[in-house]
């Protein structure tokens, strides 16, 4: 898919398939297409070029394929003046199924009076509502744009912990968008990352972080070391180098006693990645 605003390229010939039943981190820096791409998956808005499908079938041509899917996120839903029961007896209304006892459940754990309204809740208890609400649809595929946006630690942790739960109880695809990415990377099983106006990275966090190595020594034992492989950042002091390398490591590549291997994580692969300027490999 191709999407512009005006002028402004937002994203190019962007490509990526969600599967059934997985939990999905979609990852990138402010401003590179997230949840535009979110948009365009939940029909709000329309892509320049390209078409989105759900089992072969066009989305936005089939309103039974759009109600499988719900999105939730940092843009606003519902009126400010209605209540939080009138929001969520329309939603019943909309998707057959939805889980009311859940609702009200989930509502009492996070402490939100459903007799409020919605435009008196604050940034964080509006996040929390809209996440209770994604959580309690009989969608197939939910989407969170950055769903602990305001939220404390404590009420974050139970987000968490009520989605994995949910999942548990009732697999479906959920998809995370989120800059606490060190939060989630227990959570998901893939990552998408976006970057440049379009996708760099599609891939399970297990292949992504057996290829994920901080390779350290003297410059030339490390540096001969890592020749050939794909150098993603580095850090230097005196004479002790560091590499972080995103490549995988052949049986034939002789570790000198004078460099060491190691492991890094999600989040410092996505710095390494998404760092303007940076080097990374295109291809």
């Amino acid at each position: 898919m191709t999407k512009s605003f005006g002028k402004k390229s937002v994203l190019e010939n962007v490509s990526t398939f969600f599967k059934p039943c997985t939990i999905y981190g979609l990852l990138g820096r402010n401003g590179v297409g997230k949840s535009t791409l979110i948009h365009l998956i939940s029909g709000r808005i329309f892509a320049d070029k390209g078409e989105i499908t759900l089992d072969g079938n066009k989305i936005l041509e089939s309103a039974p394929e759009l109600e499988r899917i719900f999105a939730v996120g940092q843009f606003e839903m519902y009126q400010g003046g209605m209540k939080l029961i009138e929001i969520i007896n329309d939603t019943a209304r909309f998707y057959p199924g939805f889980d009311k006892k859940y609702v009200v459940k989930l509502a009492k754990k996070f402490e939100i009076d459903l007799k409020s309204r919605y435009g008196k809740l604050s940034t964080g208890y509006k996040t929390i509502f809209k996440d209770i609400l994604a959580l309690c649809v009989p969608c197939e595929y939910i989407f969170f744009d950055e769903p602990v946006l305001g939220l404390d630690a404590s009420n974050r942790n139970l987000f968490y912990c009520e989605l994995i739960d949910s999942y548990a109880k009732r697999p479906r695809t959920f998809v995370i968008s989120t800059h606490l990415i060190e939060e989630i990377q227990n959570l998901i099983e893939n990552v998408v990352i976006v970057a440049d106006h379009r996708i760099i990275l599609d891939d399970s966090v297990e292949n992504i972080l057996s290829k994920a190595h901080f390779v350290s020594g003297t410059k030339d034992d490390a540096g001969k070391y890592v020749e050939g492989l794909r150098i993603i950042g580095s850090e230097f002091l005196g004479n002790t180098v560091g590499y972080y390398v995103y490549d995988e490591l052949d049986d034939g590549r002789v570790l000198p006693d004078t460099v060491y291997l190691d492991s890094f994580d999600l989040n410092k692969l996505f710095l390494c990645l998404t760092e303007s300027g940076g080097n990374r490999d295109d291809n």
